[in-house]
């Protein structure tokens, strides 16, 4: 999670290539010792469930390898079901939506809770941004030269906790990014595509798979000829056969279509 390499902001289109590397497993307490009570002491006062940071603001400390301490701000987005200590977090400034076990990663440090709820902002045309999930969509970003380029993609979902903003993915970066895109929708730098006449119902893919693949672990191989595992941490409502991924090697969101079409 370098500076120097980050995926691109508003003004400019989103880029991937930021250092992959393995988030440590953190080692869960034993059953034995969840079990252990103390003999003679009386009923054992119940222990605290851990605080859930959903919708919190936070600020960390970054740190790889020997390189220097940078500090992060953000706000937890979502608490990954099938993996409790996995956290979604959109950073200040940055676009692309990372996942980390802020709790295990050996990589964090001082975490801080800055507030404890991001107030909920009401969202505008309801109507439209109902419509606009699951749609294919054609996204117009300027470079910093001003020169504008267009970005193929698909609306996945309303954001969790900031109520302005969307999840998307594009096809030429298949990492999961967010958007205020009512506010692009507006401006013209994003435009809806036109549904194909033979598409299916909504709610219904060709070959969509009809069993939760929440949970299963995947593999992916790489240019190389190396493989990487994951995880499947969710499935997108609107298009039940793409799916957001989190590999043991990178903090980003990888979103796939797990289901070959014809």
């Amino acid at each position: 999670m370098r500076a120097d390499a980050t995926p691109g902001r508003r003004t400019r289109a989103p880029r991937a290539g930021i250092a992959r590397r393995r988030v440590p497993a953190g080692a869960p307490a034993t059953r034995a010792a969840r079990r252990r009570r103390r003999r003679g002491a009386g009923p054992r006062t119940p222990a605290r469930r851990p605080r859930s940071l959903v919708g919190c603001r936070i600020r960390h400390g970054w740190r790889e390898g020997d390189g220097p301490v940078t500090q992060w701000r953000g706000t937890v987005l979502d608490q990954v079901p099938v993996n409790p200590a996995l956290y979604l977090i959109k950073y200040d400034g940055f676009d692309c939506v990372y996942g980390l076990e802020l709790n295990r990663d050996e990589r964090v440090s001082a975490l801080e809770v800055l507030a404890d709820r991001v107030a909920p902002s009401p969202v505008g045309e309801a109507h439209l941004a109902d419509r606009m999930v699951g749609k294919a969509v054609k996204h117009t970003f300027e470079g910093e030269d001003g020169a504008r380029d267009q970005w193929r993609g698909t609306v996945l979902a309303r954001a969790p906790t900031m109520s302005t903003w969307f999840y998307i993915t594009y096809e030429k970066d298949p990492v999961l990014y967010m958007y205020q895109l009512l506010d692009d929708y507006r401006e013209g730098d994003l435009r809806i595509m036109p549904e194909p006449k033979d598409s299916p119902p909504a709610g219904r893919e060709p070959g969509a798979v009809t069993d939760s693949l929440v949970g299963k672990q995947v593999e992916y191989a790489k240019e190389d000829g190396s493989m990487r595992t994951g995880m499947v941490i969710h499935q997108v409502e609107a298009r039940p056969s793409v799916c957001f991924i989190k590999f043991d090697d990178d903090f980003h969101i990888y979103v796939y279509n797990l289901v070959k079409t014809s």
